[in-house]
């Protein structure tokens, strides 16, 4: 920090009600912590906003003070967009609240919220909305992004169940973006990241669902891996919109279910969800334990907010992430071909290449009806890397970048900004389509100097 910050860092201090950390404090260093471990950056000052007038005064003193800015939901982003050098992080740990209308169905939930903080309320009334597949995600990441998991094919996307936003804006300005306020904010806020302004409070449609769904897991051979996934593509074209489908494949994770000598090996996982009447989920799920030769299955009830935590122990933070995206209407036999040989060459045992089975309620939205533009995704593929040794850094990226372009050919157009690295800011036009114009025009009145950029950047 320059002699300046320092001269007014400490009535910056008095000025909040959150703790301001600095680089020589203590809890600094865990501060800083986010999930991906590969990105190590040292921001000049963190400040832990107690409310949204802290968030107001951190963005006046950036700016006054030629500070980089950055935000930080839940940390969890692939990018490690939330932390910025020597900057300014506007940090929303301790703003975690969420409050349940169970009457009108509507959640009002703070940005530092994890999904497993939404459930948790939710499901007290056994309401819930699409969110993702991990539930120590950021509510505010996932959703300012689009938000795909489980409910997507039921009910669509994060930001088509968004009914409100409480925004400052670049100026400092707090402001409501609605459908009758500020519209073209509140359509760019739903798909275009944190270009736009920093949401400090969203307001959701809640559903119907749980406190039990019916679910599913099935581990099958990955020399069946071909087979397995050409019925994966087979059942999902036509499943209704209560049935939801992972596809992995990966080395086997320690399951109650499965012997104990299958551990480590490479496998072909099938994660199913039911959320329609509960007579029909059996006769939907059961098929699929004969896609292959199953080496394991388990078909039971379970709390909603538990199959939201499926996939929690494959990614517990603390490693080291590099992914790759493709969106897909189809699945082709040459698709699946890539899958099987780079699957068979994962270049550590913790990587995965996973497919969710979207469209549903996805697609019956207009592709200029929010700034998610791709309504066709059938298929969201993420080639999750993960390890833990830098000296494997290499090493692995290599491989997703060479499996994602081998597998670009069978792709349909765009991406998913969530899944999106740091360097891939050159896919974020293609990212939204035909939106991509409007949503500059919208930067350019809401925050003309590129104060947000910290982010898959849409520049002014």
């Amino acid at each position: 920090m320059n002699t300046i910050q320092r001269n007014n860092i400490n009535d910056f201090k008095k000025s909040v009600k959150g703790k301001v950390i600095l680089p020589e404090d203590s809890e600094y260093n865990e501060a800083r912590k986010i999930w991906n471990a590969m990105i190590d950056r040292k921001p000049g000052l963190i400040v832990q906003c107690k409310n949204t007038e802290d968030v107001i005064k951190s963005i006046h003193f950036a700016r006054s003070n030629q500070l980089d800015l950055s935000i930080r939901g839940a940390g969890h982003n692939i990018a490690g967009s939330s932390l910025c050098d020597a900057g300014l992080v506007i940090d929303f740990s301790t703003m975690k609240n969420v409050k349940i209308d169970a009457e009108k169905k509507h959640a009002f939930v703070e940005p530092g919220a994890t999904l497993a903080d939404f459930d948790e309320e939710a499901q007290k009334y056994g309401l819930a909305t699409p969110l993702g597949v991990n539930s120590t995600t950021g509510i505010a990441g996932l959703t300012v992004g689009g938000g795909v998991g489980w409910l997507t094919k039921k009910y669509g996307l994060t930001i088509d169940n968004l009914i409100s936003l409480q925004v400052v804006t670049a100026d400092g300005e707090k402001i409501m973006a609605n459908e009758s306020e500020n519209s073209d904010l509140f359509w760019a806020l739903r798909g275009g990241g944190g270009n736009f302004g920093v949401v400090t409070l969203f307001e959701f449609q809640l559903h119907t669902v749980g406190p039990e769904v019916l679910a599913g897991l099935f581990i099958f051979p990955h020399k069946q891996a071909k087979q397995v996934l050409r019925k994966f593509h087979e059942l999902t074209v036509s499943a209704p919109e209560d049935l939801t489908v992972i596809s992995g494949l990966r080395y086997a994770p320690p399951l109650p279910f499965l012997p104990d000598e299958l551990v480590g090996e490479k496998v072909v996982i099938l994660a199913a969800g039911y959320f329609g009447p509960g007579e029909k989920g059996m006769d939907l799920i059961k098929p699929l334990q004969y896609f292959g030769d199953a080496l394991g299955q388990m078909i039971a009830p379970m709390p909603y907010a538990d199959l939201q935590k499926l996939f929690d122990p494959l990614m517990t933070p603390g490693d080291r992430n590099y992914w790759k995206t493709h969106n897909f209407t189809q699945l082709s036999d040459g698709l699946l071909d890539k899958m099987y040989e780079y699957s068979d060459r994962f270049p550590s045992q913790l990587c995965e290449l996973l497919v969710a089975d979207l469209g549903g309620a996805l697609n019956n939205v207009e592709p200029d009806a929010t700034a998610w533009y791709h309504r066709d995704l059938k298929y969201l593929m993420n080639v999750h890397c993960r390890w833990q040794n830098p000296s494997e850094d290499q090493r692995c990226i290599h491989w997703a970048r060479e499996f994602f372009e081998v597998s670009k050919p069978y792709a349909s157009a765009g991406a998913y900004v969530n899944f999106m690295t740091e360097e891939e800011n050159n896919r974020v036009k293609s990212a939204y389509g035909k939106n991509y114009e409007r949503l500059v025009e919208i930067k350019r009145k809401y925050d003309p100097e590129n104060i947000f950029h910290n982010n898959q950047n849409i520049k002014p």
